[in-house]
């Protein structure tokens, strides 16, 4: 078996991911004082967007990263697109109004477009796949997929949508655990890594100074804030502080106590006969359940089934990932019983305590931005929260304003307590999941 461990080293983990990679670059480290019009703070998703939306419209940009160009999140998630932006926007509608409301719907369509023309534009290589289903466990939840259905048509947005009741899932899936399913032809999967290190070709190509192993030590505010790394400086206009659940709480305790570092973790099969595929996955879907500790899977370019699920809290990895997601994968498809794994892996992705995406100003230091706490749906919120970063510093600011309208609880108790408390938040409402 090909395991990864070394979650937490500066190279990147030997995921499924890092062994298919196909645009590595080693970028410099930062060691010398330089000045720019926007230094951005996280090289992931949602810095390396911020970096590309900004170049186009002619800053200067440097990006810092503390360990390799998507090593976190980015590098390592589940590598499903799916429409949508936070959870259950109408809880802040007397905040941000019914405007607010549908103008964060219509982000959660237009992040998923700006991903697939960026893939297409730039001809990167990351197997981009349409077609994905929310599936029912219990008829709540079909209840609820229904009136998703509904919602879309309302909309005019049904096309590509449609219900699948359970007589019917064998369209789609080769498992008896669902009570059927909203499938989504406009959501998809793909290589998360290969999409971050072909983002990061483009970023270079636009003149953005991208530096590795440049952790952000210190943060000198004001009018034209100073970021300090261990052998070098950046002077700039605008920050960025795109870390999300890795931007650390000493850096900055406003944006750091805002996002908790949730656990996440994967299984990379070996690769399945095209029989296999076609009895597990005909159509080559992407999938998620709807529990709070939800599962989600797709098969790989390569035929591997990529299984993922555990979201845990407690901000210690699993001694063996394998082992404790094993069971799950077989009871979804026990036609796979005893199949080799070839690879385990997990990281940490940012969740914050309302799971609205966070993207605001620092209320002492209007020219330093943030965006982070993506709760799952990173791939494409993170492009849209680029989008919305840049469009704020181009003095178009209404629809990052909406984000930053939304006021986001600072976890008690600092780094060491809160982690344990939000695992006994979960543990309520994984019960209430049995209902």
């Amino acid at each position: 078996m090909l395991v990864n461990r070394p979650v937490h080293s500066d190279q990147y983990p030997s995921s499924y991911y890092f062994n298919t990679a196909k645009e590595l670059y080693e970028h410099p480290q930062l060691q010398e004082s330089i000045k720019v019009d926007v230094c951005i703070v996280g090289g992931g998703f949602s810095g390396i967007n911020t970096a590309i939306e900004l170049a186009q419209k002619g800053f200067s940009v440097a990006l810092l990263e503390a360990k390799r160009i998507g090593w976190g999140a980015s590098g390592r998630n589940g590598g499903e697109l799916i429409r949508g932006i936070g959870h259950n926007i109408e809880q802040f509608k007397d905040i941000i109004g019914e405007e607010g409301v549908q103008a964060i719907n219509q982000m959660g369509f237009e992040a998923v477009d700006i991903v697939r023309q960026r893939v297409k534009e730039h001809k990167i290589d990351c197997n981009l796949q349409m077609g994905y289903c929310d599936l029912a466990i219990k008829p709540r939840h079909m209840k609820e997929l229904y009136e998703d259905y509904d919602d879309l048509v309302s909309q005019g947005r049904g096309e590509g949508f449609k219900i699948l009741e359970k007589q019917d899932m064998n369209q789609v899936i080769g498992s008896d655990c669902y009570a059927g399913a909203l499938v989504d032809m406009n959501s998809g999967h793909l290589h998360p890594l290969n999409l971050a290190l072909g983002e990061a070709r483009v970023a270079r190509m636009l003149g953005v100074k991208m530096y590795e192993y440049s952790a952000a030590e210190k943060i000198i505010k004001g009018d034209k804030p100073k970021v300090l790394t261990a052998k070098g400086e950046v002077n700039c206009q605008y920050l960025i502080l795109a870390g999300n659940a890795y931007i650390g709480h000493k850096l900055d305790s406003y944006v750091g106590g805002k996002v908790l570092p949730a656990g996440s973790y994967l299984l990379a099969t070996e690769p399945l006969t095209d029989e296999q595929c076609k009895t597990i996955i005909p159509q080559n879907m992407a999938f998620a359940d709807m529990r709070i500790d939800l599962d989600y899977f797709h098969l790989s370019e390569d035929n591997r089934l990529l299984f993922g699920g555990l979201c845990t809290y407690s901000g210690k990895d699993p001694k063996d990932i394998e082992a404790a997601l094993r069971p799950n994968l077989e009871k979804v498809f026990p036609q796979l019983k005893g199949v080799r794994i070839d690879f385990e892996w997990g990281g940490m992705i940012g969740i914050g305590a309302n799971r609205l995406p966070q993207i605001g100003r620092l209320p002492d230091c209007p020219n330093i931005l943030y965006a982070q706490a993506y709760a799952g749906h990173g791939v494409n919120a993170t492009h849209m929260a680029a989008k919305l970063i840049s469009e704020a510093l181009t003095a178009q600011a209404g629809r990052f304003d909406i984000f930053d309208k939304v006021q986001h609880m600072t976890f008690p108790g600092g780094p060491t307590f809160r982690s344990p408390m939000l695992a006994a938040g979960m543990l309520y409402h994984r019960a209430l999941d049995i209902f």
